[in-house]
């Protein structure tokens, strides 16, 4: 009994320190102990835990680095609704603004809180007992998803409040969760050399990160969180918002300290102004101000509207833009064989930084905007990281612009381009003798998603292929029979081959589904090797399947299965998977096969659409198919049933009662499987 007492104070005294620790590295800049130590003593705790998982404390410092699988968010009601502010580009409308106000404050003195608005995702916090117990999106203002597993890996975050005797028991922060551009370039670079489509802004980045299912993929994300506003039943905890602001930060919260009261609407014009190029300094994308009332009875006393308060408006800075000239088009492939235009340009400055290169997106966007080399053309960054071209100074045209004619042969390997049917993206087809789409191949293959493989990144595959020793993701495997070659090679020696073959060994465990993703298919993502894997078990039922068979695969829709169908007919591919399987690259699913539970379902077919309550979508899926049904993706009519649950997209349920297909809920489904019938 003294050794589990001493165990739980062990792990109570660890978790204390651990948590004072993150408060002070991340909130006040100071590193008390050395990275090796912090995380001996991160590990010391997670032992501990697993060993006594009845002493964990649900805000353990060790929930920072993920670890929990979440098949469906569940959501829930916003106790305080989550409104959206009024927006404006104008500083006339905002001097219109104050005279609401005074007009609404009847002549009292006032002041008001400008802070700059962080380009993120909204978030609301519930704090109790000082503890985080509570992560919700902003959804439709109403409802959100409950995200409280991926909010917890946030190193900014505290999960536990410095102690403080005016602390209530229970209140919600409202912030804005954001990915940091130097986070966000990282990402971006990573996508580019898995061929994968670049993300247009940190916003979307952060968005896409919080849904993602697994937490530890979330805290390698290294998202970061700023509050700004508070709530509690009881309404006047603080005289002012910017009392709460400070109350806020001295209870650990991160709180940009970017913001300032102002006494007049010359004063907000005057931060506007102010921040109008200093906002580009910062490690965070920003898109405008956002002015609140500071006293909390004065907005009271203004209200609100239908849609949003009328103590507070937004002003967002108009899109960053430039004028520049056109010297070159240049066209990169990528591992799809997707041919990019990229224009080059005179440089010029932009939100904060030079831009050299500009995205033209494909042949329609030359064709519509007109380009020709020489012009002089407006290139706008505004929200978007990467610069776009958005127009040509015609005006300025030089007599002798050249027109711009797309190629009709690949840049790389000169093979006639072809542009398939309904596509914007003309492409290489030659997938077999095109050096780019190669090397991409190569570089997705041993991608962090796919096998990841440790000590062969994208730089030293596209290495080893310049070389003439690797061309296939096979070839990767013969590499540690050349150990004595490779030890030679420049910035290469002996330790690195080492580890080069301890990761390709390693390699060989990766899951079935991972290395259907890592073959790179055409339209096979992460999701889709899932399901496709859940389903045939292996790959040779893959490789045998006909496309009408493959579409009938959960989210595998008919494009998709044409692409794997015809890609399983390739002689070239059929042979690369036979010489991975002699390699000793997994190839089908470890375990049993889950065991048919009756023939209920047998002739039925459904769509499954919206969030569900009882169980995750994944869960019904292999419901249907244990009981004899098959799950599809669009709705025809020879569906037998929508399932639908919360959040169901309009346009489903309005095509369904078109084709008078019949919408049943989970509980119908349920109902089906136990008893056998509605």
């Amino acid at each position: 009994m003294t050794d589990l007492f001493s165990v739980q104070e062990k792990i109570r005294a660890l978790t204390e320190r651990l948590h004072y620790l993150n408060h002070q590295y991340y909130q006040n800049d100071v590193s008390e102990v050395s990275d090796q130590e912090f995380d001996h003593l991160l590990r010391e705790l997670q032992d501990l835990e697993k060993q006594y998982p009845e002493y964990a404390q649900p805000n353990s410092p060790t929930q920072r680095v993920g670890g929990t699988i979440t098949k469906q968010f569940p959501t829930a009601e916003h106790r305080y609704p989550m409104l959206s502010l009024a927006n404006t580009y104008s500083e006339a409308d905002l001097r219109e603004f104050d005279e609401r106000v005074q007009r609404g404050l009847e002549g009292a003195e006032y002041q008001y809180v400008c802070e700059l608005k962080f380009d993120g995702v909204a978030m609301s916090l519930r704090y109790e007992q000082g503890q985080l117990t509570q992560g919700v999106t902003r959804g439709d203002g109403t409802r959100g998803d409950v995200v409280t597993s991926n909010v917890r890996t946030i190193k900014t975050l505290p999960l536990h409040l410095r102690e403080d005797r005016n602390m209530p028991a229970d209140f919600e922060v409202r912030g804005e969760i954001f990915m940091p551009l130097n986070v966000f370039n990282d990402l971006n670079a990573e996508r580019e050399q898995n061929g994968e489509p670049l993300l247009a802004n940190p916003r979307n980045a952060a968005s896409g990160t919080l849904k993602l299912q697994d937490s530890a993929v979330v805290a390698a994300r290294r998202l970061r969180f700023y509050a700004y506003s508070y709530l509690s039943p009881r309404q006047r905890d603080f005289p002012s918002h910017s009392a709460a602001l400070e109350a806020l930060k001295r209870w650990g919260l991160p709180v940009s300290d970017t913001w300032r009261k102002a006494g007049s609407i010359d004063e907000v014009l005057s931060y506007i102004h102010e921040w109008d190029k200093k906002r580009f300094d910062l490690p965070v994308a920003t898109d405008g101000i956002v002015i609140k009332v500071d006293d909390l009875r004065q907005q009271e006393q203004l209200g609100y509207t239908a849609k949003s308060p009328r103590w507070a408006i937004a002003y967002k800075y108009p899109a960053e833009a430039g004028r520049t000239r056109l010297n070159e088009i240049i066209y990169q492939v990528g591992r799809t064989g997707a041919v990019t235009p990229v224009a080059l340009l005179d440089p010029v400055p932009l939100a904060g930084t030079v831009v050299k290169r500009a995205s033209v997106h494909n042949a329609n966007q030359i064709a519509a905007l007109d380009l020709r080399l020489g012009d002089m053309v407006f290139v706008e960054k505004g929200g978007e990281i990467i610069p776009k071209i958005t127009g040509v100074d015609l005006l300025a045209r030089p007599a002798d612009a050249q027109p711009i004619v797309y190629p009709t042969t690949c840049p790389a390997c000169g093979t006639p381009l072809v542009r398939p049917e309904g596509e914007a993206h003309y492409r290489c087809p030659n997938e077999r003798g095109c050096a780019p789409q190669l090397k991409s191949k190569l570089e997705h293959y041993v991608s962090r998603k796919a096998l990841d493989i440790d000590g062969l990144g994208a730089e030293t595959v596209g290495r080893f292929f310049d070389l003439g020793l690797v061309r296939t993701p096979a070839d990767l495997y013969d590499l540690p029979q050349r150990h004595a070659e490779l030890i030679q090679l420049d910035r290469l020696g002996e330790k690195s081959v080492q580890r080069m073959t301890a990761g390709l060994e390693a390699s060989k465990q990766v899951p079935f589904d991972q290395v259907l993703f890592g073959l790179g298919i055409r339209y096979v993502g992460e999701t889709v090797a899932e399901k496709l894997a859940a389903h045939y078990r292996s790959i040779d039922p893959i490789l045998n399947a006909s496309a009408e068979e493959l579409a009938a695969v959960p989210e595998v829709g008919g494009v998709i299965a044409e692409s794997v169908a015809a890609w399983a007919q390739d002689p070239a591919n059929r042979e690369l998977v036979e010489r991975l399987k002699a390699a000793g690259v997994q190839m089908e699913l470890t375990g049993e096969a889950p065991q048919p539970q009756s023939d209920r379902l047998n002739g039925l077919t459904f769509v499954l659409s919206g969030v569900f309550e009882q169980h995750s979508r994944e869960e019904l899926e292999q419901l249907i198919a244990l009981n004899g049904g098959k799950v599809t993706g669009s709705i025809s009519k020879k569906l037998s049933y929508l399932v639908a649950g919360d959040k169901m997209g309009p346009a489903k349920r309005e095509k369904a009662l078109t084709m008078k297909v019949p919408i049943i809920g989970e509980t119908d489904l349920l109902a089906m499987v136990s008893d056998g019938g509605l």
